[in-house]
């Protein structure tokens, strides 16, 4: 049995990875910390898991959770997982990290869109958490940047005909939709239910720190620099995310010509599925679960392929994600903990 220990177990992220632990066979979850919450039991905090889980918030250093898991979870913000991942690591555990402190592998292009790093050295030894695409990378570290919500729904949608060459890497226009449980659990004024209900809108356009991760990542698919437009919405709804994304075709490619590439790709994928005949994905057929839900169409008239990609970002956007990276770093089944049906309606 693996010990597991959850850094910041009170976000809606560090509740998700509760709620996916607790029926894990493979583990024993160990410790949660919380400064907010410490000394109350995990269930007070969220009556969810009630019946489910005794254990009560603490209060540590990074130093002294060191030794009560294998494998931690660093559910926390940026900056503050630079400074807790080293000691974890100096102490022997496996790490998780679920902040974007080690997704970017270019220490100046991390100080450009947040700050001061740290921890410049583990930049390098991270692995960017996406097993579709990392896996060999993902089983051989100690350290796994757990990818972002938006990057995760984009990448899976462009990685196949990109890495196969039918895609113009220069025309892709990425647009965008998260629920606000995407922005964190703290209380901020756009996010509150009178600010957000009843409405729909984009935010940071042009700005937003996902951007450098998505052309990080496609630039390695493509073996090149990368610049993508990326506008984010927020809508409505607590969870889910949809991106639709847009590329000029390299050829004059027939609709289940594409299809077959991604289908190719994601054969052995258990967590990815390639919606065809007609449908399209939606963010309340992906709830709950650790599913990446696809669908492509071919616009013969602008000679452009559209790619619509549904998750759950709160699960393959973050939380299971996060357990699917910790299964592989543990020689656990893949998809151990993980094989949920997703919730309907």
């Amino acid at each position: 049995m693996i010990r597991v220990g959850i850094i910041g177990a009170s976000g809606y992220t560090g509740a998700e990875l509760v709620r996916l632990l607790v029926n894990h066979s493979g583990v024993e979850l160990t410790l949660a910390t919380s400064r907010q919450y410490a000394g109350k039991p995990l269930a007070a905090v969220f009556p969810h898991l009630a019946g489910r889980t005794e254990l009560v918030c603490e209060n540590l250093s990074g130093l002294e959770a060191a030794g009560r898991a294998d494998l931690f979870f660093t559910a926390v913000p940026h900056q503050t997982a630079m400074n807790v991942v080293p000691e974890l690591l100096a102490a022997g555990a496996k790490v998780v990290d679920l902040s974007a402190d080690f997704r970017l592998h270019d220490q100046g292009v991390y100080e450009e869109w947040y700050q001061a790093h740290s921890a410049p050295e583990l930049l390098a030894e991270a692995a960017y958490g996406l097993p579709e695409l990392h896996r060999s990378a993902i089983t051989r570290s100690r350290l796994v940047a757990n990818p972002g919500c938006y990057p995760t729904s984009v990448l899976l949608a462009l990685a196949p005909l990109l890495k196969a060459g039918c895609l113009d890497p220069d025309s892709l226009i990425i647009d965008a939709k998260s629920g606000t449980s995407g922005a964190g659990r703290a209380a901020q004024t756009g996010t509150m239910y009178c600010e957000v209900t009843d409405g729909f809108r984009a935010y940071k356009v042009g700005a937003h720190r996902h951007t450098p991760e998505i052309e990080q990542e496609l630039g390695k698919l493509c073996d090149r620099e990368m610049t993508v437009s990326f506008t984010p919405h927020l809508v409505p709804m607590s969870r889910g995310m949809l991106s639709t994304i847009y590329a000029d075709l390299r050829g004059n490619y027939e609709q289940v010509e594409v299809e077959r590439v991604v289908a190719d790709f994601y054969r052995q994928e258990p967590f990815v599925r390639l919606l065809t005949a007609g449908q399209l994905p939606a963010t309340q057929y992906v709830r709950g679960s650790n599913y990446c839900d696809l669908a492509l169409r071919v616009d013969r008239r602008t000679g452009r392929l559209v790619m619509l990609s549904a998750i759950d970002n709160l699960v393959k956007g973050a939380a299971g994600q996060a357990v699917q990276n910790m299964n592989l770093l543990c020689g656990l089944p893949e998809g151990q903990g993980l094989e949920i049906v997703p919730l309907f309606p």
